[in-house]
């Protein structure tokens, strides 16, 4: 069975990737299970440069399948933010904690009616001879006044999706994976990895 390199080094992502993709004719592994040190700067201006860049760089260095990601949150109110900088929005090095605090601070003033949100992912699946195919989904919801829950990671426990009544940390791993923007682009990245195994290793 062929690797499908999944570009990342956070376990939990990996694994969320794994039940995602099951049942597909690859097998799944990472940068940390690869040995790969390479590291690919995000200097992408939106998620989907962001994707193409790391899914094509350590496509081509690992010579394997690879599929990267970019996700996201995006908050109405702040025209966006923190979108493309959702990792960084806090500074370099900021934990989850101190990025939700950071976010929180910056929306203290705004009433329930004006904290939409959406998390938004893009999946790219690359090829190492150069060829990527991007796909995207999104969960919309609200931003919580203060963190609940104590599953995923990021953003999850301010993120509240109103009409399951939860924040997404307050989600099982199997409900999350019904719901998130990442389950979305993942369905979606299905198909695609269908077709390439097909073109690949049986044309």
């Amino acid at each position: 069975m062929p690797k499908l390199l999944v570009a990342t080094r956070n376990r939990g992502k990996a694994e969320e990737y794994r039940r995602l993709l099951r049942r597909l004719p690859f097998q799944l592994t990472d940068l940390v299970e690869e040995g790969i040190d390479l590291e690919v700067p995000e200097t992408g201006a939106s998620m989907e440069e962001n994707v193409t860049l790391k899914a094509t760089a350590y496509a081509r260095a690992s010579g394997l399948v690879t599929l990267a990601d970019d996700s996201g949150l995006e908050v109405r109110a702040l025209g966006g933010e923190p979108g493309v900088r959702s990792a960084r929005y806090a500074g370099e090095g900021a934990s989850d904690r101190e990025r939700v605090d950071f976010l929180l601070g910056r929306m203290a003033n705004l009433p329930r009616e004006k904290r939409g949100a959406r998390f938004r992912c893009v999946i790219g699946v690359a090829t190492p001879q150069g060829r990527v195919e991007l796909v995207q989904g999104q969960c919309r919801g609200i931003m919580a006044f203060e963190p609940r829950g104590e599953h995923g990671f990021g953003y999850d426990p301010v993120f509240y999706i109103p009409r399951l009544g939860r924040t997404m940390a307050e989600l099982s791993l199997e409900d999350k994976n019904r719901v998130s923007h990442r389950a979305r682009a993942a369905r979606k990245a299905r198909a695609v990895l269908r077709q390439l195994y097909k073109e690949l290793y049986h044309s």
